[in-house]
């Protein structure tokens, strides 16, 4: 009897690469990380280096290998990181740092493309609400052409951090339907007249092929896998985490608790909403998402400012009462997307009294990220038209028992755990599944390889408790907003004055002053 064959799927995130080898059930044979940094060289910048991904992908190939023959391997499936961009030449060889999603460089760049956008603009080219903000790939080719002129003048692709490496892996240059955010319509097709809001853009963009369609064999040998596997063109993480958690009929939901919240829902209808992303439908279905900026980034922010370990602060927030005594917290720490996309928006702890303790302002950070994410899911349900009554989840900090029971309580529905976690891997390993011929296609695949470890059902008590201080946690934003552009402008000219720059207001002020 032939040995069953095996899948590989990856996970290049925010901060690591994860990779796993499954077998159609969705059993995990194989785990393997591996870390990268990010760069922060200005204030408001995150890139990365593109080949500490490469590196990352060799090194936790290497580590399969060592638990798995990966001789078995029929596919291999890359997702990544959305809204990341690296500029590359002909050969494929990068010509800058990567700008990362987190980037708020191209802020005033995309401010000033998103003014020139008339309401009938929005309707005529993306069907509905569209907002181009600093993470939009036009804002990142808009200020590298300005910035770099001669670097821009010898970009041949804007890729993905997946279609990065499925170049390396196979030598061909290909993206899915769903990665270009904005920038692709209804008919698999890129939207003329979007591309055009920024000259030379189109000539740029890599040829467009269905996500689980092959790409090619593996073409560099010394990864370790037979070069008889398929690469699978792949998709976004929101995608693969979609197909990952086994959210694959309409009504079905998931969220994703990593880096930051990525939320999605499934349903036949799109009904266009501010601040939502929706996606034109595969196999008639919309996916309605978003992703907040700091989910688990807001808890390894408050660990490491204490100098504790994230399983202390864990400790400590359960010592502390449902509600945190009034205690709520914006987790806006480097502004905030969906559904707000305000990149001047900042985070805040409101209502501390003499009575908090450090266990208080710990919990009052993991229901401040569960309140975001009911707020993203909330406006989720309006652009699809249903309500989900449970949440496939995943990320690492899902891991945590009482995370999730808060996020129950907060958000009023079932929190349902997902034996693997990292349901980006397995989905990008779902996707190659079916490209290989294991799978017929990928409902089948997720209803074959997921499976559902402990369901935390929300309480009653708790839940009213949290939907008084969810009202206050939704009155912060309206009430602060004026505060943060200001403040926006203080750090843009604190930013200044440690260059030795004066701004054009401290000219105005000292002039002022002379006379």
């Amino acid at each position: 009897m032939p040995a069953e064959r095996l899948l590989v799927g990856v996970d290049v995130g925010t901060t690591a690469a994860k990779a796993g080898v499954f077998d159609p059930d969705g059993s995990i044979l194989a785990l393997a990380e591996a870390g990268y940094g990010i760069d922060r060289p200005e204030p408001g910048w995150a890139e990365q280096d593109p080949e500490s991904w490469w590196q990352a992908l060799r090194a936790v190939l290497r580590e399969l290998g060592e638990q798995v023959d990966l001789g078995r391997v029929a596919g291999v499936g890359i997702c990544s990181q959305v809204n990341t961009h690296v500029f590359v030449n002909a050969h494929g060889a990068h010509l800058a740092p990567a700008i990362l999603w987190q980037d708020q460089r191209c802020a005033e760049v995309a401010a000033a493309l998103d003014a020139r956008l008339t309401a009938q603009g929005r309707e005529a080219l993306w069907g509905g609400p569209f907002t181009v903000d600093a993470s939009f790939l036009l804002a990142r080719a808009a200020w590298f052409s300005r910035n770099r002129p001669a670097d821009w003048r010898r970009v041949r692709w804007i890729l993905s951090p997946k279609d990065y490496l499925n170049r390396r892996l196979t030598g061909t240059v290909a993206t899915d339907r769903i990665s270009p955010i904005g920038l692709v319509g209804a008919d698999g097709g890129y939207i003329q007249g979007v591309l055009e809001l920024v000259p030379d853009v189109w000539s740029r963009m890599p040829p467009i092929r269905p996500a689980d369609s092959p790409l090619g064999p593996v073409a560099a040998g010394e990864l370790g896998l037979p070069q008889a596997a398929v690469v699978v063109v792949g998709t976004m993480d929101a995608w693969g985490n979609l197909y990952g958690s086994g959210v694959t009929e309409a009504g079905q939901a998931m969220e994703v608790a990593g880096t930051s919240e990525i939320v999605g829902v499934l349903s036949e209808e799109s009904r266009p909403t501010p601040g939502i992303v929706s996606f034109h439908p595969i196999d008639g279905l919309h996916l309605h998402a978003g992703p907040t900026q700091a989910g688990g980034e807001s808890l390894r922010w408050f660990a490491e400012a204490h100098g504790l370990e994230i399983p202390e602060v864990l400790e400590e927030a359960a010592g502390a009462p449902p509600g945190s005594g009034g205690l709520v917290f914006a987790p806006h720490l480097a502004g905030e997307r969906a559904p707000l996309w305000d990149s001047d928006a900042r985070g805040a702890f409101f209502g501390i009294g003499t009575e908090h303790s450090r266990a208080h302002f710990a919990r009052a950070v993991l229901e401040g990220v569960a309140f975001s994410a009911r707020h993203l899911l909330e406006t989720i349900e309006q652009a699809a038209g249903v309500r989900a009554a449970a949440l496939h989840s995943s990320g690492g900090a899902a891991r945590s028992d009482l995370w999730c029971q808060i996020k129950a309580d907060v958000c009023g529905r079932e929190i349902r755990r997902l034996q693997v976690l990292h349901s980006g891997v397995l989905g990008a390993a779902l996707l190659a599944g079916k490209s290989a011929g294991v799978f017929v296609d990928l409902r089948e695949a997720a209803s074959r390889a997921v499976h559902v470890e402990v369901t935390f059902e929300p309480r009653l008590a708790e839940a009213a408790l949290y939907d008084d201080l969810y009202e206050i946690y939704r009155g912060l934003y309206p009430a602060l907003k004026p505060s943060y552009k200001r403040l926006s402008q203080f750090r843009a000219e604190a930013a200044l004055a440690e260059k030795g720059v004066e701004s054009d207001r401290f000219r105005a002020d000292t002039r002022a002053g002379a006379r």
